[in-house]
């Protein structure tokens, strides 16, 4: 059954994420209590789902007035302190341990908010002069998120190819060396080019790109759904489809929480 309250942290999850986060220094001035930092993670993850306005964030949730901007920057701090990336590895160990990750392929898609300000967003080349950011997704398989990032809408996704390839962290969870790089590497149209297939192979990773002028769906289309599926979870959520923020390191932390998808995604597996 559907979860109608997702913003909120379970007992598992927060076993998980409780000692990433990083340790609170001490208040200098008497004030108000500080509030929790699962409290703070449920604020956001609210905000995440509803598109919400941090400033209208209920009181529950964020305990007290003034606390959706608290959440935004306890959501920020966390992500500048690596909290996300490392709860990432950590949900990727989980996986591979189950062995419910596929290493056999790994699929490359680059899908764009409608409209976005800060630092790392930029009129699109297909999507008018508006500003824009896009969201560069990495998955296996299976639609599992390896890695993620954030770059203007005005640049290229190829340019992005390697740099995601090179964000992978090495995955334990099973006897032998750890595992970062898939087998194959698969990417629409929009990855054709010959310099980086050679940059791909070069990484012991076989490239299975479709070329430009061979009709649609064609190629490597068949394996190529478990991305836009992926990618449809992401823009599904309001704060991701629409990029609100003009701190860009408010987005990506935004972009970073969406490793819980992962965790999800292994919970309906097992």
């Amino acid at each position: 059954m559907r979860n109608s309250r997702p913003w909120i942290v379970s007992d598992e999850l927060w076993l998980l994420v409780g000692p990433l986060l990083p340790v609170p220094t001490p208040k200098l001035v008497v004030g108000r209590p500080r509030v929790p930092d699962r409290q703070a993670l449920c604020g956001s993850l609210f905000v995440l789902h509803t598109g919400i306005q941090w400033e209208y964030l209920p009181q529950e949730l964020g305990s007290g007035s003034g606390s959706g901007m608290t959440c935004s920057r306890r959501l920020a701090t966390s992500n500048e302190a690596g909290a996300w990336d490392r709860l990432h590895i950590v949900l990727l160990t989980k996986s591979r341990s189950a062995k419910q990750l596929d290493w056999s392929r790994a699929v490359i898609d680059s899908p764009c908010p409608g409209r976005s300000a800060g630092p790392r967003s930029g009129p699109s080349p297909v999507g008018g002069p508006r500003p824009g950011s896009e969201h560069h997704v990495l998955v296996d398989g299976q639609g599992i998120p390896l890695a993620v990032s954030l770059t203007g809408g005005n640049r290229n996704g190829i340019t992005q190819l390697m740099p995601l390839l090179a964000k992978i962290p090495s995955v334990v969870g099973l006897v032998g060396r750890p595992r970062r790089r898939p087998d194959m590497l698969l990417g629409d149209r929009g990855y054709d080019h010959d310099r980086y297939r050679r940059l791909v192979w070069a990484q012991g990773i076989k490239p299975v790109i479709a070329r430009r002028g061979i009709l649609h769906g064609s190629g490597p289309g068949v394996h190529r759904w478990v991305a836009e599926r992926t990618t449809a979870w992401l823009q599904g959520f309001p704060r991701l489809g629409i990029r609100r923020e003009r701190r860009d390191d408010t987005h990506e932390a935004f972009l970073g929480l969406t490793c819980l998808i992962t965790h999800r995604h292994v919970q309906r597996l097992c």
